[in-house]
């Protein structure tokens, strides 16, 4: 199952940041760790991720470093900053709250 447009407008940049609270990742990589890692319900192509990095970027969030490659091709990684690192945790409890409240919907009897 694929996330709709709405909500992964939402939980994109969350799973993005979520990813790189691991350590730094090319883009490349981040959109096989987002398929991966979800299953696929949280695929994107790089023409998706590549503008909600730049967004995360302006803002703060992440900064980037180029390195060039084994290949000898430049290489841009990502991480978080200290900033994003911030966000990430006021996101991950929203959206834990959020998660919670939904499924106490649909308890019988409650």
């Amino acid at each position: 199952m694929r996330v709709e447009r709405e909500l992964m407008r939402g939980a994109g940049p969350l799973a993005v940041l979520q990813i790189l609270a691991g350590g730094e990742r090319y883009g490349y990589e981040l959109v096989q760790l987002l398929d991966r890692r979800s299953r696929g319900v949280l695929a994107m192509g790089q023409s998706t991720l590549y503008p909600l990095l730049y967004n995360l970027q302006a803002k703060g969030l992440i900064a980037s470093r180029t390195q060039v490659a084994s290949n000898g091709r430049p290489r841009r990684y990502y991480r978080l900053t200290d900033k994003g690192k911030r966000r990430l945790e006021r996101s991950r409890q929203q959206w834990e709250a959020l998660s919670l409240a939904i499924g106490q919907l649909g308890i019988a009897g409650a």
